[in-house]
């Protein structure tokens, strides 16, 4: 199994073995159940749809959904995603999967949405230096010139602007597994996660860790 899904928690820290601080993240990885498994005959790659069991069940699927759901034999769930799986694994529809598919020091890609910053300015979202913040330089925190006048006399697509910020799909590469429990399905991950407290985030093993 290549990955799984979960809620990111929140931040704290804990005690490495040699006694260092380690800032981690804490992610609740599953419980999943298997939705749908995707063969190379019938779709042409091998994967599997799983979905994340919740306290509270989703109430608003529509008919096809809950077909869907129905077809696998598993309740209705808010999250779904798909992930790889190698040819020749056995996971069918209703099957379950937990948090101990990843072992401590274990390198992981999280994928999540970021947090929305809204619209702003070219400082913070470009991190433009602006000018000087005396009085009277009448440009503290301006753009600077976007164009020439008589060529090209237009403005370039993709110019570096003020505009929306954030909220976005984040991934977060090569970042370590701290620690592991079983039991409660937490994972504890080294350093910041993309997403707001109680956002979904997709856990997989890291490509290039």
């Amino acid at each position: 199994m290549n990955g799984i899904l979960g809620k990111k928690l929140g931040i704290t820290q804990i005690f490495a073995a040699d006694g260092k601080i380690v800032p981690v993240t804490i992610v609740q990885a599953g419980p999943c159940l298997v939705v749908q498994r995707k063969t190379t005959e019938k779709d042409g790659y091998e994967a599997v749809q799983v979905g994340l069991v919740e306290e509270r069940p989703a109430r608003h699927a529509g008919k096809p959904m809950n077909g869907h759901f129905k077809k696998a034999g598993v309740p209705p769930m808010n999250k779904l995603a798909e992930f790889a799986l190698d040819e020749g694994e056995e996971l069918k529809a209703g099957d379950q999967v937990k948090a101990s598919i990843f072992q401590p020091e274990e390198y992981v890609d999280v994928v999540g949405t970021g947090k929305g910053k809204g619209f702003q300015g070219v400082v913070k979202r470009h991190h433009f230096r602006g000018g000087r913040a005396s009085h009277g330089s009448m440009f503290h925190r301006a753009p600077g010139s976007i164009g020439g006048s008589s060529f090209p006399s237009r403005v370039f697509p993709g110019l570096r602007a003020a505009g929306r910020m954030g909220g976005g799909r984040v991934t977060a590469k090569n970042l370590q597994v701290v620690k592991v429990d079983d039991e409660q399905n937490l994972l504890y991950i080294r350093g910041a996660v993309p997403g707001a407290k109680n956002s979904y985030v997709a856990i997989r093993r890291a490509k290039r860790g």
